[in-house]
């Protein structure tokens, strides 16, 4: 909360270069092979001229996409002005090429730092980003699971901008629950296959922003087996592209309709139906659709864009989150109201709210939750870097192991607390923040999303006790315990607080430990466990942050400045008013509770 942060209200980018440089050390990660021909000038250049394309054409058209959300005219979808421009923009500037490996065409940067540049895009306006998002990690599957034709056909033409893609997984009948999809795959004597079924919930699914749409779709091949482990993965492009490159026919693939939403309206959002008839290419009915790899794994293969989606949607509300803090913070420093505390003259000049103890706790909050959020994802990001570029098998196998268990948390503990920060936000500005004469309301509407798709907080929350915590025996907990424990053995040893902040952090870990055992070590405990899973998440969340927080302690305890001690006082805050949460819901998950699993259906009514 310092008077020296900086003036944009985007991202806050003294804070985003603490963490990539000060903690994360990602300098040194130059040092390797993969990246040795970059620097850290060169990672520099790559944070500014994202958070210039952000601030000069996605930001000025954020209100005017959520005023006026996709419409139909003449069987097209229609978007406000500035979405076009702002996509063209990033795209030529090379920024989806920019992690791809070089022997692709990429520039091959960390991933930690496209991440942290794409924080940019997502806090100037999560709408018209979330298109770029979806094409980047649909051209990243691709890259990591598609033939040679299918990456020369179409992860180019998405790299450069001209095709956008999708995840079709979504049926009305079926909603999360994928082992329920209907939409049947037919192979055809070419080799390719027709698709038939309905897809529900699809993200940029229809527009005329690009010259074609490629959407990844699952659906079943007759005689598959039962359940998910008879789903195939498949490219279904909106217009066929031929062997050239060239565009041919329109696909067999109809809009049913547009679903209206409470936030990120820009993005358009579709129902869309695939071989209905609506256009028969080569005069056969269904879409023509490329399978991805081998049959039956297409969720396997759904998942690397599916993770990718959700450690992006954790960092869109981490940085909906700073946006509208660093707002908050700016309206708290100009607006008078009330005088001090024992100041009884009216005639006294009123003093900014940031004054008054109760508005600098919710800045202290937001402050805490937004930095603590961007600390956890970037953490994810360098694990992945981690895990493509470490000397050792071992190291490489670890840094995978441990990404697995932190990604549902990284997921859903920043949509779930950094909505809480917007929510903040629009109590510090009062009447006004209910109103629309500020953005904040917006942010808040935005981002009420992203504990939603991608995996809902309870599908997150069944991740990461039904199956995280149990992966080869428990060692993802093991490495997690082994990492929280170093950084609480550093902070003993530099000054009473950090070691105070390190001695609560290591008696929650310790209880966490004892209540993940009590909660699989008992026959017939699954039922209770997984019952009680979101409580297990929220806790293991906040031990997690409380870790990164004391890392960033760590990393700013010689730094001396009013950057610096607005480190110390929001990781202060975190310990002594987030952290000590998690006691009483220990307690609960302790007690093996069964208040949820005893409440009778029919006694809701």
């Amino acid at each position: 909360m310092s008077a020296t942060a900086t003036s944009t209200t985007l991202l806050d980018r003294r804070n985003l270069s603490f963490l990539l440089y000060e903690w994360l050390e990602v300098e040194r990660l130059t040092e390797r092979a993969r990246y040795a021909d970059h620097s850290r000038a060169v990672f520099d250049d790559v944070l500014e001229l994202a958070e210039r394309i952000a601030s000069d054409t996605f930001a000025p058209h954020n209100r005017a996409a959520d005023e006026s959300e996709p419409h139909l005219a003449d069987g097209q979808v229609v978007l406000v002005d500035g979405i076009e421009t702002a996509l063209q923009a990033f795209f030529n500037a090379g920024i989806a090429w920019a992690g791809v490996d070089q022997d692709a065409g990429g520039l091959a940067l960390p991933y930690v730092i496209t991440t942290a540049s794409f924080a940019f895009f997502q806090a100037a306006n999560s709408s018209t980003s979330g298109y770029a998002m979806l094409t980047i990690a649909a051209a990243n599957l691709l890259l990591a699971n598609g033939s040679d034709e299918q990456i020369e056909r179409f992860v180019g033409p998405m790299l450069e901008g001209r095709f956008f893609g999708t995840m079709c997984l979504s049926e009305a009948q079926a909603g999360s629950s994928l082992a329920d999809i209907t939409t049947r795959a037919e192979l055809q004597t070419d080799g390719t296959y027709r698709l038939f079924g309905s897809k529900m919930w699809i993200s940029a699914g229809e527009h005329e922003l690009s010259e074609n749409i490629v959407h990844l779709v699952l659906a079943r091949i007759p005689r598959a087996p039962v359940g998910v482990k008879g789903i195939s993965l498949f490219v279904v492009p909106r217009v066929i592209v031929d062997p050239d490159g060239s565009l041919g026919e329109r696909n067999d693939i109809a809009l049913a309709g547009l679903n209206h939403k409470m936030g990120a309206r820009g993005t358009v959002n579709t129902v869309l139906g695939f071989g209905e008839g609506a256009h028969t290419p080569g005069g056969s009915a269904g879409a023509v659709g490329y399978l991805v790899g081998e049959p039956h794994r297409g969720l396997a293969y759904m998942f690397h864009m599916m993770n990718e989606a959700r450690v992006e949607v954790g960092l869109a509300a981490a940085a909906l989150g700073s946006t509208g803090y660093l707002k908050a913070l700016r309206y708290a420093r100009e607006r008078p109201q009330g005088r001090s505390l024992g100041a009884k003259d009216p005639s006294l000049r009123q003093i900014p709210i940031i004054e008054h103890p109760d508005v600098r706790r919710m800045l202290l909050a937001q402050k805490s939750y937004v930095e603590g959020a961007f600390g956890l994802l970037l953490y994810c990001a360098r694990l992945v870097d981690d895990e493509k570029t470490l000397p050792s098998a071992e190291g490489r196998a670890d840094a995978h192991l441990l990404l697995e268990l932190l990604t549902p948390i990284a997921k859903s503990w920043p949509s779930q607390w950094c909505l809480e920060a917007n929510s903040l936000a629009i109590q510090v500005h009062g009447g006004y923040g209910y109103a629309r004469d500020y953005e904040v309301e917006q942010h808040y509407r935005d981002n009420r999303l992203n504990p939603i798709h991608e995996g809902t907080h309870g599908i997150q929350a069944l991740d990461l006790l039904g199956r995280k915590v149990r992966i080869q025996g428990g060692r993802a907990v093991s490495l997690l315990v082994d990492c929280i424990g170093d950084a609480v053995a550093r902070a003993q040893v530099e000054g009473e607080e950090l070691a105070e902040h390190g001695g609560a952090l290591s008696a929650a870990l310790q209880r966490l430990v004892l209540v993940t055992d009590a909660l699989w070590g008992q026959a017939g405990a699954a039922e209770v466990a997984l019952a009680n899973a979101t409580v297990y998440l929220e806790a293991a969340g906040h031990i997690v942050v409380a870790w990164i927080w004391l890392e960033q302690l760590l990393a700013a305890q010689a730094g001396e400045g009013a950057f610096y001690e607005g480190k110390r006082a929001a990781g202060r805050f975190f310990y002594r008013y987030e952290l000590p949460k998690t006691g009483p819901q220990l307690d609960l998950l302790g007690r093996l509770d069964r208040t949820v699993l005893d409440a009778d259906p029919d006694c809701l009514s």
